[in-house]
C-alpha cells in the first residue's frame, strides 16, 4: 500500500510523525526469511515474536543464541562447536576482544558453492559489460565449481597456502569472483581494488599487504572507451618484493593473450585461458579454518593518511552477510541480486557471498549511464533482477536527469532496492516510489568497509518512513550517544554499538599490538564502537542520518550535520553538486558551501539569496552559508564519497595526506587560496 507524500520532513520528533511510503502486503510478510525465522524463534521460546523492535531487542540481550541460531537457519556449511563466544579473562575491552565461536571450523567458498550439486545447469553468475549486450556472460553452478576448482588447484601448485594473501587489481567481472572462490578455497586471504585506482594508490595498499600473487585483466570499459592499465600493472609489479606470480586474464573471451606487460624478471607470467586449458578439473578439497580466520583484506578510503588495512574473518563475515542478506533483505534461493559496485569498494564482498543463499548474482562493468541512464534498468528488467543495490549520489543523477526507469523497463520481478555510500535524502525515498517501483522495499542501509557490513537496514516485515532507514541490525546493539557518552533517542549524535559481533575486524594487517585498531573505534567511548555517523533514533525504531560525524559543522558551537544542507542544495535545478565545511574564524566557525553548477549556469546574487532562503526555510538560521562559492568539480574518492575533510584542510592551507585515494584530485586546486576566504 502507498501514501503519497506531501510535505517535506526528515520527521524524527513524536509530535511531526515522518510519513509512510510503504507497507509490505501479509502475503509478502508471510513468505519472506525473517518471518520464518521469527516463527521457529516463537515456536522456540513459546513466546510470539511478530514485531522487528521486539526482534531486535531479543537478538540484542540474547546475541550468542541469536547468532547460533542464525548459523542453524541458514544452514552454514562447518563444525559449530561451542562455545558460542570467548573473552580472555584479561581483557581490557570485552566488546573488542571478544571471540565468536572460538572453536568452530569451516571454509568460505565451501559456503557459497554449496548449490552447484542442486542447481549445476541454472546461473550462478550472469554478467554485462557496458554499451554490448553481445558481452552478456553467464557461468553456471557447474562451471562455476569447475573454474574454481581449476584456479585453486593451479594456485596450490605454485604454493599458495592457507594465510597467504592473494590480490585482485581487476574489474567486475566473473573471473573475479571465481579467482576469489579459489583464493579462499585454500584458506588463502584475498585482497582486492580496482583498475581505475593508480598504481601508487595500489602500491599504498598491496605494498602493506604483500601478496604473493596478483591477477589483473588486459582491460576494463568505461563511459564508452577501452582502458588499458598494463603501465599501472608493471609499476606495481615492480614495487612489491613479495609478488611472485601475475595471472593476466583476457578483457573479453575472444582476446588471445599476448605478452605486452612489462615486469621484473623475478615474476613469473601466467595467463587464464592457459590456466582453463591446462588444468584438468577436479573436486575441490576445501580447507576448513577456524571462524576466526582472515578472509578479506579491505582498505580505508585513505583520505586521512595511508589508507588502514582492515582484516575480516571467515566466519564472521559469512554468516553476518547470511543474515543481511536472508533476514533483512530476504534474498531466496533463486534470486536475481545486483549491486553496482566495483571490486575496491565492500558493497562486492556483499554480493558475492549472496551465492551462500542459491542467489545468482548480476555483475555490471562499466559506467550506469553509458549509454544512457536507463542501461541498467534495462538490464534488470532482461534478468529479472529481485535486489537492485546501488549509491543514494546514483539516485540523486538519475532524478536530476530526467530519468523515470519504470517507463523505460518492467521492473515487476523486483522486490527490493538497496541504497547506500551516503546519505539517502527523504525526496529520492519520493523519487524511488514514483519514478522506478510503487511496490518495493527501500531499503536505505549504511555501516562501511570497517565491519563488511551494516550497522543500520532494512527488512520485509516492516514499513518504510520517508527518509528512514528502517532499523538497526539484528544481533547489534546499535545506540546514539551525545558528547556526555549516554544514549539519546530524538536527538542528534554518534552511531555507536554498545556489545560485540561477529564481524568486528580482526584487526590491521601490520598492528601486531592492536594500538592502531583500538585508536580507530573502541578510544572514543568505554568499551563500546564509534562509528563515525552523526545520526537519529526516530520514534518508529528508525535511523535517520545526517553525515559523517568528522565533517560535522560547529557554527555558534551547533552541531549541524552536512547532509541536512545537501538535502536542500542539491534538489535546485541550477545545482550538479555541493560540498559544505566549516572554516575557523577566530574562536567560531563559519558555514562555506561550494557548489558545482548545472552546465550554462552561473552563480548570480538571485541564486545565492534562493539558496540561502531554502536552507533558512528548511534546515535553520545556524545552517545558512555565510559564503558561497562556485566550482568546477567536487572532489570525491573512488567510491563516489564526498571529501569533505580534504577541503577542509586545503582551505586551512594544510596537508592532505593522500590525494591518490580521490577519484579527481584535481578539482582540489579549484579550492586552495581562493580571495574570497581570506576576510
Amino acid at each position: 500500500m502507498m501514501t503519497n507524500p506531501e510535505s517535506s520532513n526528515i520527521g524524527y520528533p513524536a509530535d511531526n510523525p515522518p510519513q509512510l511510503l510503504w507497507m509490505p502486503e501479509k502475503d509478502r510478510i508471510h513468505n519472506s526469511k525473517l518471518y520464518q525465522f521469527m516463527v521457529k524463534l516463537s515456536e522456540k521460546k513459546n513466546t510470539l515474536y511478530h514485531d522487528y523492535n521486539q526482534l531486535h531487542n531479543w537478538s540484542v540481550n540474547h546475541s550468542e543464541e541469536f547468532w547460533s541460531m542464525v548459523w542453524d537457519f541458514c544452514q552454514v556449511e562447518g563444525a559449530k562447536k561451542p562455545p558460542v563466544t570467548f573473552c580472555p579473562p584479561d581483557s581490557s575491552t570485552p566488546a573488542k576482544d571478544t571471540q565468536w565461536f572460538p572453536h568452530a571450523k569451516l571454509n568460505y567458498a565451501e559456503n557459497l558453492l554449496r548449490n552447484w550439486r542442486t542447481h549445476a545447469a541454472a546461473d550462478a553468475i550472469i554478467y554485462h559489460c557496458e554499451g554490448d549486450p553481445q558481452q552478456r556472460q553467464h557461468l553456471s553452478w557447474q562451471q562455476l565449481y569447475r573454474q574454481t576448482s581449476q584456479v585453486a588447484s593451479f594456485l596450490h601448485q605454485i604454493g599458495i597456502k592457507k594465510g597467504d594473501v592473494v590480490a585482485g587489481y581487476l574489474p567486475n567481472i566473473p573471473q573475479t569472483v571465481v579467482a576469489m572462490l579459489a583464493t579462499t578455497a585454500l584458506g588463502a586471504i584475498w585482497t582486492s581494488t580496482s583498475p581505475d585506482f593508480g598504481a601508487e594508490s595500489v602500491i599504498e595498499r598491496f605494498g602493506q599487504t604483500k601478496p604473493k600473487v596478483m591477477f589483473f585483466a588486459q582491460g576494463y570499459q568505461y563511459n564508452g572507451k577501452t582502458m588499458s592499465y598494463f603501465d599501472k600493472v608493471a609499476a606495481v609489479s615492480a614495487n612489491i618484493p613479495e609478488l611472485a606470480h601475475l595471472i593476466e586474464i583476457p578483457a573479453t573471451p575472444e582476446q588471445i593473450p599476448q605478452d605486452t606487460v612489462s615486469i621484473p624478471d623475478t615474476i613469473n607470467h601466467h595467463y587464464w585461458t592457459d590456466i582453463l586449458d591446462s588444468t584438468v578439473p577436479s573436486e575441490l578439497g576445501f580447507t576448513p579454518v577456524p571462524f576466526n580466520h582472515p578472509l578479506y583484506i579491505l582498505y580505508s578510503s585513505g583520505t586521512t593518511g595511508k589508507p588502514k588495512c582492515i582484516v575480516h574473518s571467515v566466519g564472521g563475515t559469512l554468516l553476518n552477510h547470511l543474515k543481511e542478506h536472508q533476514l533483512q533483505t530476504d534474498i531466496r534461493t533463486g534470486d536475481k541480486v545486483f549491486y553496482f559496485t566495483t571490486c575496491g569498494w565492500m558493497m562486492w564482498n556483499w554480493l558475492v557471498s549472496g551465492l551462500a543463499s542459491g542467489a545468482t548474482l548480476i555483475l555490471y562493468d562499466g559506467s550506469p549511464f553509458y549509454p544512457d541512464g536507463n542501461v541498467l534498468w534495462k538490464m534488470a528488467e532482461q534478468e529479472q533482477v529481485t535486489l537492485f543495490g546501488t549509491s543514494a549520489k546514483y539516485l540523486e543523477a538519475l532524478e536530476k536527469q530526467g530519468y523515470r526507469p519504470k517507463d523505460k523497463a518492467n521492473l515487476s520481478s523486483l522486490r527490493t532496492l538497496c541504497s547506500t555510500g551516503s546519505v539517502l535524502a527523504p525526496e529520492q525515498f519520493d523519487y524511488v516510489y514514483d519514478a522506478i517501483h510503487s511496490d518495493i522495499q527501500l531499503a536505505s542501509i549504511s555501516g562501511g568497509t570497517d565491519i563488511c557490513g551494516c550497522f543500520a537496514l532494512g527488512n520485509p516485515i516492516s514499513p518504510v518512513y520517508r527518509g528512514e532507514c528502517q532499523g538497526r541490525a539484528l544481533g547489534m546493539d546499535v545506540q546514539v550517544f551525545n558528547e556526555q557518552g549516554r544514549a539519546v533517542h530524538l536527538q542528534h549524535g554518534e552511531l555507536v554499538c554498545r556489545n560485540s559481533f561477529p564481524n568486528q575486524p580482526i584487526g590491521f594487517w601490520s598492528d601486531p599490538d592492536g594500538s592502531k585498531y583500538h585508536d580507530a573505534y573502541w578510544n572514543t567511548f568505554p568499551d563500546t564502537w564509534h562509528h563515525g555517523d552523526y545520526v537519529s533514533l526516530s520514534n518508529t525504531g528508525g535511523m535517520v542520518f545526517y553525515g559523517r560525524s568528522d565533517a560535522v559543522l560547529n557554527p555558534g558551537g551547533v552541531r549541524i550535520g552536512t547532509a541536512e544542507i545537501y538535502r536542500q542544495v542539491n534538489r535546485l535545478d541550477e545545482i550538479k553538486d555541493s560540498l559544505v565545511i566549516g572554516q575557523n574564524q577566530g574562536t567560531d566557525v563559519r558555514v562555506v558551501l561550494f557548489v558545482q553548477l548545472a552546465d550554462g549556469e552561473l552563480l548570480t546574487d538571485a541564486l545565492k539569496a534562493n539558496i540561502k532562503q531554502k536552507i533558512r526555510e528548511h534546515c535553520s538560521p545556524r545552517h545558512v552559508p555565510e559564503v558561497i562559492l562556485a566550482v568546477k568539480d567536487v572532489p570525491r574518492t573512488k567510491s563516489g564519497k564526498l571529501v569533505e575533510l580534504a577541503v577542509r584542510n586545503i582551505v586551512h592551507d594544510q596537508p592532505v595526506k593522500n590525494v591518490g585515494a580521490l577519484a579527481n584530485p584535481e578539482s582540489l586546486e579549484e579550492f586552495r587560496d581562493r580571495d574570497e576566504l581570506k576576510t
